[in-house]
């Protein structure tokens, strides 16, 4: 269940697009097969003359549902002659199929002489030259779209990480339905607005998910085929401005359809490495524009996670101009032992270029899902169906289907419940335990041993940490989640205990209270600028006890709330009670020449030279978060903000509450934050995070009230986009009454390294950027790296170069290990 929920679900998000249809009374089916026999999987029958038809399934079956009349179908499959079929439908069903014959080039108009020019670069010049013509000249339409995906595995290991590969659906053959789903949906058009209502969808096993449903028409009429989790940079179009410096061109020949000619030209990329597509596209004379697409990209061609990835598009005339009626995409790939391959097959049907649009049409919500969307009976997916189902996905729907209903069921509930709760020494010690009660709809987990024994300081010497957690959930989307923490140090035998919770209500927005309390121990930045595990290896080995440690009884409460159009809102109250730590042992690994641990507390020029003493703080936080033009998916009982082209902005004000509940703190500070990432193209990707805060009012403020930064004095870099590398952790921190800070990385994604020989063949990419601080003249610092990453696909490299107020420049090199760290 691991790769399902963590690998394979994330391929299938990627690469699901979109399709519909419509039906009638008498059906129409046949099988479409070659001159061999061998079937043809989603070959396109049209009625001619219109956009009509449908689509053959991956066994090259169909069936088409019309009303009584005289009708002539059109079989077409790419690479193959298109065949034309005259029918009667009467009250009677009626079987027809078809028989392909691989299409005929003819190459005797046209010579070639030696040396000279392929006849296929003049046809892309004149595609090229109509290109944005193309791309503009249905600004505004209206269509339905069926869509079907199936991801399906070849082969997988037994056992993943120590633990068996269990899918708990009774089969233990390799090859197996992991994903199946369908959706009906009304894509709407009007330029850059676009909307998407969601009619009918349904997923195989799962009753009351809402499928994949977003329709993306890949055009190749764009520049850049932007495909962003297979490859930030995007892929170029063959008929793109810059197309002839990537591509070499081959002219296959011509045939003749409908009174147009058609010519077939072989795309091939002059160099490896380079974001490019591969394969056929046919081309109309005179019209130049595309009839029929067929390219794929292989994981040479700078593709992430796949080794291959297959389009296919077929556009067919409407009026006086051409729109898409299908396009399917096949990826395919191994990872960690795990052989998959899908297909995911959008359908076209019922264009209108001419939509009347009422005002307010157009809104913020992107996609819509009606109540009974994901209600729909077997009948109706039957009767509507566009695209037949093969025999695997039919017995994929039956049995899946079938689980679930048994899933409901106390007893069948209670053995599935005993076998995932089996404790093992991988989970006890390795992985962590899980166990549930889907009756109760309860979940109970806690860490693994390995990971509560990992950890060490000066102060607390080694510690037991052990943590666990409780999840609840109830009707609709309202649930219960609980932590909880037990910490002793063995050194200074001081133990500790704290949970928190959060209770989420299940409104239209996301809205939940949360809350904790007990005892527990801090980093002075409560923003934990080391973590646990990188402080044990520095203090244990390089006796470098970075790690600065208070204690305190505490308690908080708060509330959050999205509020819709882009604003989310929360407010937070938090009481503690704190108390100093000291050292209290000295023990480590090796042993450094004039180097020894320093004290338990931060020193900090001018503001800190010693521990802070018992004292209580209350503090209230308000947060505001704005992202504007955000757009969302609506649901029955909820909606999802997924973004927007516009930066995120950040505002957060605490205010130090003396005298209540005996706090002694005195103080209000502010901070404010605008972030973007950019998506530029082949030119890679633009991060960028700005912020500026300080203190309005600081009359009674202690050390863990400060300002502080991110800093860094390990190998393991710290957190991007916010800390500085090269900065000691505490060496900046203030109280004044204002500062700026800028993060900015620049991921060229392969723009340079594939350049360069040998090196290309690691697709490993680089990054620039610089992180920079400035309180005043006297306090500030600066730093730039350059970088590696994509290492082994997790790893980074940075080297950095700092500058400080005082002329320092220190410099080092960071290591970024996201899976250990």
């Amino acid at each position: 269940m691991f790769l399902y929920s963590n690998t394979m679900k994330y391929f299938t998000l990627v690469f699901l697009l979109l399709i519909t249809f419509s039906t009638n009374a008498t059906q129409i089916n046949g099988v479409i097969k070659d001159s061999k026999g061998n079937t043809l999987p989603f070959s396109s029958v049209l009625i001619k003359g219109t956009t009509k038809g449908t689509t053959a399934n991956a066994k090259g079956f169909y069936t088409l549902q019309l009303s009584n009349g005289n009708y002539t179908l059109v079989c077409q499959h790419i690479g193959f002659a298109s065949v034309e079929k005259k029918v009667k439908v009467t009250n009677e069903n009626v079987e027809i199929n078809f028989e392909l014959n691989e299409q005929e080039y003819k190459l005797t108009d046209v010579v070639v002489k030696s040396g000279s020019e392929d006849p296929a670069y003049e046809i892309i010049r004149k595609t090229i030259a109509k290109r944005e013509e193309h791309l503009n000249e249905i600004k505004k339409y209206q269509v339905e779209v069926y869509i079907k995906g199936q991801m399906q595995l070849r082969d997988y290991p037994k056992k993943f990480m120590g633990e068996k590969v269990d899918f708990e659906d009774g089969d233990t053959s390799k090859r197996k339905m992991i994903f199946l789903s369908e959706t009906v949906a009304n894509y709407s058009v009007d330029g850059n607005k676009k909307k998407i209502d969601v009619l009918s969808t349904r997923v195989s096993g799962s009753s009351n998910s809402f499928g994949f449903s977003s329709p993306q028409i890949i055009s190749f009429y764009e520049n850049n085929i932007s495909i962003t989790a297979l490859n930030p940079r995007g892929f170029i179009s063959p008929i793109s401005n810059n197309a002839l410096n990537y591509y070499k061109y081959k002219f296959e020949g011509m045939f003749f359809e409908n009174g147009k000619t058609i010519n077939r030209i072989k795309v091939i990329p002059k160099r490896k490495y380079e974001p490019l597509f591969a394969g056929y596209i046919n081309i109309i004379e005179d019209d130049w524009r595309l009839q029929t697409v067929q390219l794929y990209l292989l994981k040479e061609q700078q593709m992430q996670y796949l080794d291959t990835l297959t389009i296919e598009q077929l556009y067919v005339p409407l009026k006086n101009v051409w729109v898409i009626k299908q396009q399917v995409i096949k990826p395919a790939g191994k990872i960690f032992a795990f052989d998959f391959f899908g297909s995911f097959l959008q359908v076209y049907d019922k264009f209108n270029i001419e939509p009347d649009y009422k005002k307010g049409f157009f809104g913020n919500t992107l996609m819509k899902f009606f109540d009974s969307s994901n209600k729909k009976t077997m009948n109706y997916w039957d009767s509507i169906r566009p695209v037949p189902l093969s025999v695997a996905e039919a017995k994929d729907y039956k049995k899946k289907d079938s689980l679930e209903q048994a899933r409901k069921d106390p007893h069948y509930l209670d053995s599935l419940d005993k076998k995932r709760n089996t404790l093992t020494f991988g989970k006890l010690f390795l992985t962590g335990y899980n166990y549930s009660k889907e009756k109760y709809k309860t979940n109970f987990s806690f860490d693994p041993l390995i990971k509560s024994l990992n950890s060490y300081n000066t102060v607390e010497g080694y510690v037991l940490n052990f943590s666990a957690n409780y999840n609840k959930r109830f009707e609709g989307r309202k649930s219960l989640s609980l932590f909880s923490n037990i910490r002793y140090g063995l050194s200074n035998t001081h133990f500790n205990a704290s949970i928190n919770g959060s209770y989420n209500l299940g409104k239209k927005y996301n809205t939940s209270l949360f809350f904790g309390g007990g005892k527990n121990v801090y980093q002075f930045n409560n923003a934990n600028p080391i973590s646990t595990f990188n402080n044990t290896i520095s203090t244990l080995w390089y006796t470098a006890n970075h790690m600065k440690l208070y204690e305190a009884w505490y308690g908080k409460i708060g509330y959050s709330k999205g509020l819709g159009e882009g604003f989310d809102f929360s407010v937070v109250a938090n009481f503690q009670h704190r108390m100093p730590l000291e050292n209290t042992t000295d023990y480590k690994f090796s042993t450094y020449k004039n180097r020894a641990f320093t004290p338990n507390f931060p020193v900090i020029p001018a503001y800190a030279s010693a521990n802070i003493t018992e004292h209580n703080a209350l503090m209230l936080t308000a947060n505001l978060t704005w992202r504007p033009g955000a757009k969302y998916i609506e649901m029955p009982d909820r909606k999802i903000n997924i973004g927007s082209r516009y930066p995120t902005f950040n505002l957060s004000v605490t205010k130090g509450i003396n005298n209540l509940l005996g706090s002694n703190v005195d103080y209000t500070k502010w901070h404010f934050r605008i972030n973007d990432n950019l998506n530029m193209k082949l030119g890679g990707t633009l991060k960028y995070e700005l912020e500026a805060g300080g203190f309005l009012q600081a009359d009674k403020v202690y050390t863990p009230d400060f300002i502080h930064y991110l800093g860094n004095e390990t190998v393991i870099a710290s957190q991007y986009m916010q800390g500085f590398q090269l900065l000691p952790y505490y060496e900046l921190s203030n109280m004044d009454k204002f500062y700026t800070a800028g993060h900015i990385e620049y991921h060229l994604n392969g723009l340079l390294s594939n350049k360069i020989p040998l090196f290309r063949k690691l697709n490993w990419f680089f990054v620039v950027g610089a992180n920079a601080l400035y309180i005043n003249s006297q306090k500030n610092f600066y730093e730039a790296f350059f970088s590696i990453e994509n290492i082994f696909k997790i790893i980074r490299v940075d080297f950095v170069q700092g500058y400080k107020q005082n002329g320092e420049t220190p410099r080092g090199i960071k290591f970024s290990l996201p899976l250990l760290f």
